[in-house]
């Protein structure tokens, strides 16, 4: 027989937290809301309808000590209205109470005299307490009491407060009580009545609330859904160019505008990774169908040529190499850690390109200019952009050309400071129409045709490191012919010592 599973304790709880996980942010932020606000009334209800509890319990207590200042007074000072005389009986002096006060509403009065029940309030009075068998048989002896104070008592038909009033006079063997009582229920009732229209008020209020902050949640939760709608739509991989308007300042603004950073870095991304596949896709066909079309015709059988064939798969290789290793510098430009801004000494820096790269051939390499300056850069993917324009400065000139390295500092008209980095020869230049597009990849500028050795990324790569700094890559005329290729990189709190340029000669 198969053992029937058991539910493990956990899986209410589980099953509770998957469907609060399921319930909206919108649904969740008006509960809480309404929550809170049926709280608040609640407690403010109950604490109010107890403090008035406690006013009319005060004020019930008040009456009743009132009466008992008025008797003391009647009795004293007070004449029998029979006889004009003072009061000699107790009977005479509770008749005339009874008499001469007119009880309140729901208040009620009754006078014994040697502990039998002798008077009654007038038929006007609606509390009758002589109906009340429970509260006359708690009112055993009230004539012998010896101290007038306010008491509580229920019985089936209602709370009452009351007060017995014993009265004593030396001049008689009777003794009298006076008993006020007032019906607690009938007097709290009126304020039950208003604290009912109260709920009945706090409840219209939370349906108010309700419908007002779901139209609320709703409006201030649409950055959410659109960014959910845009996730979706970029998992799809249907809408990359989305973007979430904003529509305030606040968290949610500012959220919004994180996101919508965060899907331009990611179309960037998926842009790049496009481009590397068809990058590489168009730019190895060509060195893959050399070397299997060589190796297809090659003759085993001779020497010679398998060493030309040799020779040749080694150099699509190495052209193949150099081919992935520039991709790869274009692929990773695009990442926050591509550069590394550190204090660089720009004036030395220059100096020091001008020692690497006067080697690259027979030319007459000079400096034009120096900025005395530290600025913050990367100094290791500068010396790769301007070692990428000295490159293509070589290839477009001839013997004793002239290619001349320099840096500056300068201002732009709205007043940020830019460091800019050139290199400047003497070849033929690069028509304005071509400006452009030589910044494309895998693009080649006129009389690229006689060299063979690029891919047309070195102008890309450097265009790439230009905008990692946030600057960018200037194709211009030089002065007096040839091309000027500038590096202008932002430099904001750079120091300008500017010195004589130095010309060493080539």
């Amino acid at each position: 027989m198969a053992e029937v599973p058991r539910m493990s304790p956990t899986t209410p709880r589980r099953g509770l937290r998957t469907r609060v996980a399921a319930t909206s942010v919108r649904a969740r932020i008006l509960s809480v809301v309404v929550v809170l606000a049926a709280l608040s009334l609640v407690a403010a209800g109950l604490t109010a309808h107890s403090l008035q509890m406690r006013i009319v319990d005060a004020r019930i207590s008040a009456d009743l000590r009132a009466s008992y200042s008025e008797f003391q007074h009647l009795a004293t000072e007070g004449r029998d209205p029979a006889t004009g005389d003072a009061f000699t009986s107790p009977r005479a002096l509770v008749r005339a109470t009874m008499q001469l006060k007119v009880p309140a509403r729901n208040e009620g009065m009754i006078g014994f005299v040697d502990d039998k029940l002798a008077f009654t309030a007038a038929e006007t009075t609606a509390l009758r307490l002589e109906d009340d068998a429970e509260l006359l048989a708690a009112l055993t002896t009230p004539g012998r009491e010896t101290q007038s104070h306010v008491r509580s008592l229920t019985t089936d038909r209602t709370t009452y407060t009351y007060l017995v009033i014993p009265v004593v006079l030396s001049a008689s063997q009777e003794t009298g009580a006076i008993i006020r009582a007032y019906d607690r229920n009938a007097e709290l009732a009126t304020l039950r009545r208003t604290y009912a229209t109260f709920a009945l008020v706090g409840l219209g209020s939370l349906l108010g609330v309700a419908a007002v902050g779901w139209i609320l949640a709703g409006r201030l939760l649409r950055p959410v859904r659109e960014l959910d709608k845009a996730a979706r739509a970029i998992g799809d991989g249907t809408e990359l160019a989305r973007r979430i308007p904003v529509t305030s300042g606040d968290d949610l603004g500012r959220l919004t505008v994180t996101v919508n950073g965060m899907l331009d870095r990611l179309e960037e991304a998926f842009a790049s990774q496009r481009q590397l596949l068809d990058d590489v896709g168009h730019e190895l066909r060509t060195p893959v169908t050399i070397v299997r079309g060589h190796l297809e015709l090659m003759d085993p059988d001779d020497p010679d040529d398998v060493r030309a064939a040799r020779d040749v798969a080694l150099a699509e290789l190495a052209r193949s190499s150099r081919l992935l290793d520039d991709l790869m510098v274009l692929a990773t430009s695009s990442r926050p850690d591509f550069v590394t801004p550190e204090p660089v000494d720009l004036g030395r820096l220059t100096d020091d390109l001008h020692d690497t790269l006067r080697g690259l051939a027979d030319r007459r390499w000079r400096v034009d200019a120096r900025a005395d300056a530290v600025v913050a850069l990367d100094a290791q993917r500068v010396t790769q952009a301007v070692a990428q324009l000295a490159a293509n400065a070589v290839r477009h000139t001839a013997d004793g050309d002239e290619i001349a390295l320099g840096s500056r500092l300068t201002t732009d008209d709205d007043g940020t400071t830019v460091a800019e980095v050139f290199v400047r020869d003497t070849g033929p230049g690069i028509p304005a129409e071509e400006r452009a597009r030589v910044l494309e990849r895998f693009a080649r500028g006129p009389g690229a045709h006689e060299h063979r050795d690029g891919a047309g990324l070195g102008l890309a790569i450097v265009q790439a490191i230009a905008h990692a700094h946030g600057g960018t890559l200037v194709v211009d005329d030089a002065p007096g012919g040839g091309a000027l290729l500038t590096l202008r990189l932002p430099a904001p709190g750079a120091a300008t010592h500017p010195t004589d340029p130095d010309t060493p000669g080539s």
